[in-house]
C-alpha cells in the first residue's frame, strides 16, 4: 500500500538525508521512531507528497506520487492521503464544518455534510460542528484535525508527533482514537514521533 525505495532528500549541502526503504500493507498500523533532527518530519512530508525526493520513489497503492505533476499530486493527496500535523492549522473565519467542507472541495470530492456530521459524532465532538476552531480546547482541535484527515476517506493516514504535548492518559486516548478511526476506514496508519512511550502500542516499528 505504501512503499519507498532509496529515498534521499537535501535541503542544502549541510542537511541531507537518506532513508531506509519502507513497505506498509493496507490497513496496517506502524510507528516510526527517531530523535529530533533525524529527518522524521522530512520523511513524513515526502510520504505525503509535500516534498519531492532528490532521489528514489514513493509509491501509494499503484501510484508513484513523485512522478505526478503538481496538479495531479494535489488531487491525489487530497483523495488518498490524510495528514495530521503536530500543530493543527485551520482557517479562523470558518466553522469546523466549513473547514472540513473546504478539505472536500480542494480534493475535488463531493461535499457531504452527512459524512462530516458522522465523523465528528464518532470523535465525540458533533456538538462543535458550528464552532470556530480557535474557540475549541487543544484536545477538541486535535479531534477536528483527525476528522479533516479522514474526511475524504484516505488510504493512508500520516500523523506527525500527535502525542508530544500530552500526558500519559491523553496519549493513550489519542493513540486508541487514531487506531480506531484507521480501522473504521481500513486505512494504513503511520505515526512519526520521538515519543518512546508509544513503543508499547505498536508491533510494527521503523527506527530512524
Amino acid at each position: 500500500m505504501l512503499k519507498t525505495t532509496q529515498l534521499k532528500y537535501s535541503y542544502d549541502s549541510q542537511n541531507s538525508f537518506s532513508f531506509p526503504d519502507i513497505q506498509c500493507g493496507a490497513g496496517e498500523k506502524w510507528l516510526m521512531l527517531g530523535q529530533s533532527g533525524c529527518g522524521k518530519t522530512t520523511l513524513l512530508h515526502l510520504l505525503g507528497g509535500l516534498l519531492r525526493p532528490k532521489a528514489g520513489d514513493v509509491v501509494i497503492g499503484s501510484t508513484t506520487i513523485n512522478k505526478l505533476s503538481n496538479t495531479e499530486l494535489d488531487k491525489f493527496r487530497g483523495k488518498h492521503v490524510g495528514i495530521i500535523f503536530q500543530r493543527p492549522h485551520f482557517i479562523r473565519a470558518l466553522t469546523v464544518s466549513e473547514n472540513l467542507q473546504l478539505a472536500q472541495k480542494l480534493a475535488g470530492v463531493t461535499q457531504s455534510k452527512n459524512r462530516i456530521e458522522s465523523l465528528l459524532n464518532r470523535l465525540n465532538i458533533g456538538n462543535k460542528i458550528n464552532a470556530k476552531p480557535h474557540n475549541l480546547s487543544q484536545g477538541e482541535q486535535q479531534r477536528v484535525a483527525i476528522a479533516r484527515a479522514l474526511v475524504n476517506e484516505p488510504d493512508l493516514i500520516l500523523a506527525d508527533e500527535p502525542t508530544s504535548a500530552l500526558d500519559d492518559k491523553n496519549t493513550e486516548e489519542v493513540i486508541k482514537l487514531l487506531e480506531n478511526q484507521a480501522q473504521e476506514e481500513n486505512a494504513t496508519l503511520l505515526i512519526v514521533t520521538h515519543d518512546g512511550r508509544l513503543k508499547n502500542y505498536f508491533e510494527k516499528q521503523i527506527l530512524l
